[in-house]
């Protein structure tokens, strides 16, 4: 069987820069993949080409044996590919409620969507909690949450979450990471982009390390994070 997810030498440029520089790697359904590496990698510009934000220069992306390449990104969301971007890009004048709601915008099923509402809800109590509160005045945490619960409401095939604890508090990154593992066990597939490399690599099923638009090193999560190389260039060890 195929990978739900087959990048093959994908390449990205800004201008005459080129950000990706021929990249390969594989999502298979129900695991967790993560990209690691330093800030310039190209692990945001990898994800906001899978979703149809940026456009390659070469390469192709299949994703549940349909090519990217000239979809649209609103056509990848109804293919069931999610993306939570860096930075969480939430609507802050909409409430809580209203932003969920704008995640399932291309669905019909009503009685769906009110059941992955409350989905979102269970997993983030503090979003139910406040869903008629405007969005703009939770913490960095809370908007967090609520980037992925939006995201969630496409009812995503594969998830893609581009650092989902920068700028966090320990606890809060730490809830975070939970929920990844929640949903990891609930069936969803996730390509993770996270700064923090030890917390990624522990819950990862595999890992990519990405330098200067390549993939360096690939290997399962638990290998890498006992990889000497790894330990003393990402986790900081002698």
């Amino acid at each position: 069987m195929s990978a739900l997810l087959e990048v093959d030498n994908l390449r990205v440029a800004y201008g005459k820069i080129e950000a990706v520089k021929g990249i390969s790697f594989a999502v298979e359904a129900g695991q967790v993949v993560t990209l690691i590496g330093t800030n310039g990698a190209g692990k945001t510009t990898t994800l906001r080409t899978l979703s149809g934000l940026l456009k390659p220069v070469g390469g192709k992306v299949v994703f549940d044996g349909k090519p990217l390449t000239r979809v649209p990104p609103h056509k990848i969301v109804a293919l069931g590919l999610a993306h939570s971007p860096e930075g969480r890009h939430i609507f802050p004048r909409l409430t809580i409620e209203q932003n969920l709601q704008l995640g399932a915008y291309l669905r019909k099923d009503s009685a769906g969507i009110t059941q992955d509402m409350q989905r979102a809800y269970d997993l983030f109590p503090i979003l139910g909690e406040r869903r008629k509160q405007a969005a703009g005045t939770l913490s960095g945490g809370e908007q967090q949450m609520l980037a992925m619960g939006r995201a969630l409401m496409s009812q995503p095939k594969l998830l893609m979450l581009d650092e989902p604890s920068m700028g966090l508090s320990p606890i809060m990154m730490q809830k975070i990471m939970a929920t990844i593992v929640e949903l990891r066990a609930q069936g969803t597939t996730i390509l993770l982009v996270e700064q923090n490399a030890q917390a990624a690599l522990s819950l990862a099923d595999q890992a990519h390390v990405m330098e200067v638009g390549t993939i360096k090193l690939s290997g399962t999560g638990h290998a890498l994070l006992h990889d000497d190389e790894v330990r003393k260039t990402y986790l900081g060890e002698d």
